[in-house]
Parts: C-alpha cells; sequence; structure tokens
C-alpha cells in the first residue's frame, strides 16, 4: 500500500518533522504539532499509519474541543487498521471539529469521516487509487483533486524496492496548475494569506511480513524553510 500526502497549514504554526517525539509511545514515528502536541501523519512500528485531514470551514482549534491531531496519535496505539479504526469510530462526536481521519496498514485501510453535527463513520477503502482533502474520499468538486487525480494516474507508481518514488516526489512538490485557476489549485500551493503547502509525505506499507520488509517514510519541508526529502527514521 502506497500513501502520498500534502499537509497545507498556517505557515507559522509550529511542527516538527516525523520523529520519536512522544516517550510515551517509543512505538510511534509522526510529525508533531508543537501548538496543540499531536501529529497530522504519523507511522507505528507494528506497520499502522493514521492521517488527519480538516473538513471544509474547521481550520484551526475551537474552544472546548480537543485537537485533532490527538486522533493520529489514539490510532497508532493499535496494531493494526481494524482495531484503530474500531476504536476510533467511538470517539465522542461533540469533543472535536470535524474530520477525516485516514488509517491503514498493508491489509486494509478505512475512511472515518466526522461531518458537523453528525456521528463519526467508518468506511472500509476500496483497493485502487483514492484521492481525499476537505471532502469526502473521491468527490472531485475540489478543483485541486479534479486536477491531481489524472496526473496521478499518469505519474509513474514509486517502487520502494528500488527507492524509486520520483514520480510522486514530483507530483506531490509540484506548483503548476493551467493560467486561470484558483491560488491553491497546485498540488503544493501558498496564499496571500499564510496558508499554504508546508510539508509532504510518502509512506510504503509492504504486503509481506513486518519482520521481512520494513514500512518506508519519506518526508520533504517546504515552509517555513525547505528540506529535501529524506527518509524518516524507520521503524525498529
Amino acid at each position: 500500500m502506497l500513501v502520498g500526502a500534502n499537509r497545507d497549514e498556517m505557515i507559522d504554526r509550529p511542527a516538527l518533522p516525523p520523529g520519536r517525539h512522544w516517550p510515551d509511545r517509543p512505538e510511534v514515528v509522526a510529525g508533531r504539532d508543537l501548538l496543540a502536541g499531536g501529529s497530522w501523519l504519523g507511522l507505528n512500528d507494528w506497520g499502522v499509519m493514521a492521517a488527519v485531514l480538516n473538513r471544509h470551514g474547521s481550520l484551526g482549534p475551537a474552544a472546548g474541543r480537543r485537537s485533532r491531531g490527538e486522533l493520529v496519535l489514539e490510532a497508532l496505539d493499535h496494531a493494526d487498521a481494524v482495531a484503530a479504526a474500531a476504536a476510533l469510530s467511538h470517539i465522542d462526536p461533540a469533543a472535536y471539529r470535524s474530520f477525516n481521519l485516514i488509517v491503514a496498514d498493508s491489509r486494509d485501510a478505512f475512511w472515518l469521516r466526522l461531518a458537523a453535527g453528525g456521528p463519526v463513520e467508518a468506511h472500509p477503502i476500496k483497493d485502487g487509487m483514492s484521492l481525499i482533502a476537505a471532502g469526502d474520499l473521491g468527490e472531485t468538486e475540489t478543483r485541486r483533486l479534479a486536477l491531481a487525480l489524472p496526473r496521478f494516474r499518469a505519474a509513474a507508481t514509486p517502487d520502494p524496492d528500488a527507492e524509486d518514488w520520483a514520480g510522486w516526489e514530483a507530483l506531490l512538490g509540484s506548483t503548476d496548475a493551467p493560467p486561470g485557476e484558483p491560488d491553491n489549485a497546485p498540488l503544493r500551493f501558498r496564499t496571500a494569506g499564510g496558508f499554504a503547502t508546508v510539508s509532504s509525505a510518502l509512506i510504503a506499507l509492504p504486503a509481506t511480513e513486518i519482520g521481512e520488509r520494513k514500512p518506508v517514510f519519506r518526508f520533504a519541508a517546504w515552509l517555513p524553510e525547505p528540506a529535501p526529502w529524506r527518509d524518516v527514521m524507520r521503524p525498529a
């Protein structure tokens, strides 16, 4: 299973790149949000990955609500995606602003959806390519996704065994969009208001046993300072 992700956030929101930042969770490798203490994307030593996205109209914290970054860490407390999705589907929906949460391992993948005023819904993700942003899984009303989908379909699929990630690295870092598109249409963008793509990540979850082939986690920072693609500290 392959995952490519861009983090879109306010440029001045401080964060640490992926690493083992939680002494009480030594099995977790994830980026750390220094404002709220949680994460936007991470991987654990059992080969489970989790990523959280804000839904439309819910950027930033809200008084009386817990940080959605906690959900990534809670998902990564589990040894497989099925258990993580089951546990997170029973959280109190009133405790969080709306979100999309992706949880996956080498066998299963789930989209957990919390829309404003609704319960948490857990949906299995089918085989094949799926894209998601601030709306529903697979929707193309978001112009950015409509432009990205044919480009991903045409790009060379990463080959982790050959350490070949060039196709998706180029796509995730691309600032190209057709003339006349809005400033947030490219996969990597920056707006005048300080909202931008601050980093990108790639994860491969091998189909074989973890002891034989380990997951790969790659990361690149764009803002506030650029840093080239690199392998993150891999699970032990």
